[in-house]
């Protein structure tokens, strides 16, 4: 039998009905991974948006497990996809000062492993459709040198002009922005139907609702969120268009979905009343939609607490597919697949950075976040510079209103312990890289 995972980003494993728990499958499943571009946490109607219709995502939530602490690993396009591909935080790639410019050498490093990469030694056919930006300088930064087999999309930010590619040839330019979503479901529902019966990876990565906000004429002014929920809306049917395509070739009972988003909004969208927005490290830029379904496998209709990352779905993957990261990869991402079965309620992280470039900007644990780098003015300030000390609980104030440092002195020295931890493990690839190439 064949298996299917669908990701929004969405990840799975097999299990009994009435007790999730992972066995060996006879033969591996497909991924979907679906992601959308600046969708806000509060954009979705199961995580709380009023003025935005988005029936198909909701249904997957009722049908699977939508997580409540799930978060990008970067507050920018760049350094979150970066972390979601590779299962590392983005500065161990040199790719967390600031995304990608249309001017910008950088890109991911060649030989870099990505959860594409490692699918396709494990025998998937692999597909990336819509936006890369992790490097177009060269050929060797581009989606086919890392593990896709099929490329189908835009290379740059959406809101740069630039031509759409078909792995390395260009189709035309500029890109009619108001065509990408429908354009990009068409090629995932034909990937979908051209490989339903060889195990796949699809990775759908929508531009979308990254401005410019354009939807396509049937799609605009249909909604009460104006341009923006008119994308958003766009966005719910083409993940309807991929469902379909998974019924219509018999994958429904073995597909596992995912849906998520890379960062939070800007300069529209909801964040759930969450503090701050896309570019900050308060939880409206980190904290994500994360919906994944998988029917008899994953309960329908449960939510996680987990404090989950992007960073894990490389992992968790690896444990679906029956692969092994390379050894001497270091991954900062855990398998969450015990979460999304719900055999445990534990996060397996002791604690998750958010940067402001390459430096650590916050912190969070289960139960407790530190916020050491703000904004004010445009101007990025250390806050214990000017002595002032932000400790949130979680539980009771996930707004990130009343610091409860000067309560707290033992949380605010447990999470202090971790600063300095990983300041002096992560921070420090930065200023190594910059020592590199001054010499």
């Amino acid at each position: 039998m064949k298996y299917v995972i669908t990701v929004l980003i969405f990840g799975t494993i097999l299990c009994s009905a009435n007790n999730p728990s992972v066995t060996a499958s006879p033969s591996p499943p497909n991924i979907i991974l679906i992601l959308a571009d600046d969708l806000g946490y509060g954009d979705v109607g199961v995580y709380g948006t009023e003025l935005i219709e988005t029936p198909n995502l909701d249904r997957l939530a009722g049908e699977g497990i939508r997580l409540t602490n799930f978060y990008a690993s970067g507050n920018v396009c760049s350094p979150s996809r970066a972390g979601l591909l590779t299962g590392r935080y983005a500065i161990r790639d040199g790719l967390a000062d600031r995304t990608i410019t249309t001017s910008d050498t950088r890109g991911l490093p060649a030989g870099t492993t990505t959860i594409a990469g490692l699918l396709q030694r494990g025998g998937y056919r692999t597909a990336l459709i819509g936006k890369w930006h992790l490097g177009h300088h060269a050929q060797a930064q581009r989606p086919n040198a890392h593990g896709f087999d099929v490329f189908y999309g835009l290379l740059q930010p959406n809101d740069a002009e630039q031509p759409l590619y078909r792995d390395t040839l260009a189709l035309e330019e500029p890109v009619d922005q108001g065509s990408l979503t429908r354009r990009f479901t068409e090629e995932a529902v034909s990937f979908i139907e051209n490989n339903a019966r060889q195990p796949f990876f699809l990775f759908l990565s929508h531009s979308a609702p990254h401005i410019p906000l354009v939807a396509s004429p049937a799609f605009a002014g249909t909604s009460r969120a104006g341009a923006y929920g008119d994308v958003v809306q766009e966005l719910d049917w083409s993940v309807g268009e991929v469902l379909n395509a998974v019924q219509r070739n018999d994958l429904a009972d073995d597909t596992v979905i995912i849906f998520t988003s890379d960062n939070g909004p800007f300069p529209e969208g909801g964040t759930g009343g969450l503090r701050g927005g896309k570019g900050t490290a308060w939880d409206g830029g980190y904290r994500v939609p994360f919906i994944a379904r998988w029917p008899g496998r994953i309960h329908a209709s449960s939510i996680a607490d987990a404090m989950t990352m992007n960073i894990d779905l490389l992992p968790t993957f690896a444990t679906i597919a029956g692969v092994s990261p390379p050894g001497d990869t270091h991954l900062d991402g855990r398998n969450i697949l015990p979460v999304m079965l719900g055999k445990t309620d534990a996060s397996p992280h002791d604690v998750l950075y958010f940067f402001n470039n390459e430096r650590i900007a916050a912190l969070r644990t289960q139960d407790w976040k530190m916020v050491v780098q703000a904004s004010y003015r445009d101007i990025q300030r250390r806050l214990s510079d000017h002595d002032v000390l932000l400790l949130f609980d979680m539980h009771r104030d996930p707004q990130e209103r009343y610091s409860m440092a000067a309560h707290r002195p033992d949380k605010w020295q447990e999470l202090q312990t971790h600063l300095a931890r990983g300041q002096r493990e992560l921070e420090t690839l930065a200023m190594s890289r910059l020592r590199r190439l001054s010499d």
